[in-house]
């Protein structure tokens, strides 16, 4: 965004770029609300549930457009880059993925307790995980990432995801699920970059500690 952009709230931006969008409606009203007709769950497993939702479009013209959908319901999940700031290394995980059909690696993460912060979560599933755990509240800072979205079009899962520095930690004992096997270890930042990390969450993180990285590279510089 221009000079011109600055200052301007997410809401101002939005309602100038929707209506820009709305020119180009095929008579479908996406300013209003989408209406749930009904809900049918056809599976539920240990983690999710698939639902078929039946729902109802507002049409600019007063009418409806009847629309169909199936969902994947899905906890909300907490995503950490771990960083040891005394010897700039970094949290590194490997557990088999059944979506990629493979051992692949990535960061401590779980989902979220009900009635959970998300920040208190993170420390939790760092703790079960791995046994890391600060030494106290002064040792650890968490960087809030961002929330996104894993899949929009198919779950409302959505993904917490923070970079946590810790100046002191200690190890404790891992406590995992039944099912749950999960081998961690320390990286130097260039191991990290360098191992082919695939998953989307994992790999906003590290895009988000690069940006740190270089802009301490460049303080140091000036």
């Amino acid at each position: 965004m221009g000079n011109a952009e600055e200052g301007l709230s997410i809401e101002a931006v939005r309602r100038r770029v929707n209506a820009r969008l709305q020119t180009s409606s095929d008579g479908v009203d996406m300013d209003m609300s989408v209406r749930l007709v009904s809900s049918e769950t056809v599976y539920r497993g240990a983690i999710f549930h698939i639902d078929d939702r039946r729902l109802a479009l507002a049409k600019t013209d007063g009418g409806q457009v009847p629309v169909r959908r199936q969902i994947l319901v899905h906890p909300q999940a907490v995503v950490m880059l771990v960083h040891d700031e005394l010897t700039d290394r970094y949290l590194l995980e490997r557990e088999y993925r059944v979506g990629p059909n493979k051992f692949a690696y990535g960061f401590p993460a779980g989902l979220m307790e009900e009635g959970e912060k998300p920040e208190v979560s993170a420390l939790r599933e760092l703790r079960e995980e791995t046994g890391v755990t600060p030494k106290g509240e002064q040792s650890v800072r968490i960087e809030h990432v961002g929330d996104f979205y894993s899949s929009g079009g198919m779950t409302n899962e959505l993904a917490h995801i923070f970079v946590i520095h810790l100046s002191a930690w200690k190890q404790q004992a891992r406590h995992f699920d039944k099912d749950e096997h999960v081998q961690s270890t320390w990286v130097s930042w260039e191991e990290l970059t360098g191992i082919g990390i695939q998953a989307a969450d994992s790999t906003i993180a590290i895009q988000h500690e690069e940006i740190r990285r270089l802009r301490e590279q460049l303080a140091t510089k000036e």
